[in-house]
């Protein structure tokens, strides 16, 4: 039984741990997103989220903390320069996994994960979603079987019982 067993060591050493998890950080933070196995993305979402919350704050103390983490400039200046001004109105949750599958060889469970303010393709996805609600289902169907000029007579009715 593993009660009160937070960290999952994933079949490591603390060294060799610590520096798979830096090597982690470091790649997602320079490439937005990586897909890796889902226990090694759900150990690097509580490592690496703190260091994100620091970054909000750009002082010398907080670039040398992180720097102690990742160990990587380009990472440090990427996530200090880049990814902490898109964040910085986010409470937190940073990170989003999601999971794509298994891995062909061993059947390990594989997910991707990135950042959330960096997805482009949600992004734009959630605004057109909000774009679309202008009508309701209803009009809509009547809309489609009236001709193009009567379209704009059958939404004037419509509203005016809203008004009352």
């Amino acid at each position: 039984m593993r009660h009160n067993k937070a960290v999952n060591h994933l079949g490591r050493k603390s060294g060799h741990r610590k520096a798979l998890l830096a090597n982690m950080a470091s790649s997602l933070i320079l490439h937005k997103r990586i897909v890796t196995t889902e226990a090694k993305a759900k150990a690097l979402k509580p490592y690496l989220e703190p260091l994100i919350t620091k970054s909000k704050e750009d002082t010398t103390h907080n670039r040398r903390v992180v720097f102690s983490y990742l160990k990587d400039k380009n990472a440090v200046s990427e996530l200090f320069r880049t990814i902490a001004p898109k964040i910085a109105d986010r409470p937190g949750g940073y990170l989003r996994i999601l999971h794509v599958g298994f891995r062909q060889g061993d059947a390990a469970e594989m997910a991707l994960i990135e950042f959330v303010d960096f997805n482009e393709a949600a992004l734009a996805g959630s605004t057109k979603k909000e774009a679309k609600k202008t009508t309701r289902r209803s009009r809509a169907k009547k809309a489609e079987a009236a001709p193009a000029e009567e379209a704009p007579a059958a939404e004037a009715p419509a509203e005016a019982p809203k008004a009352e």
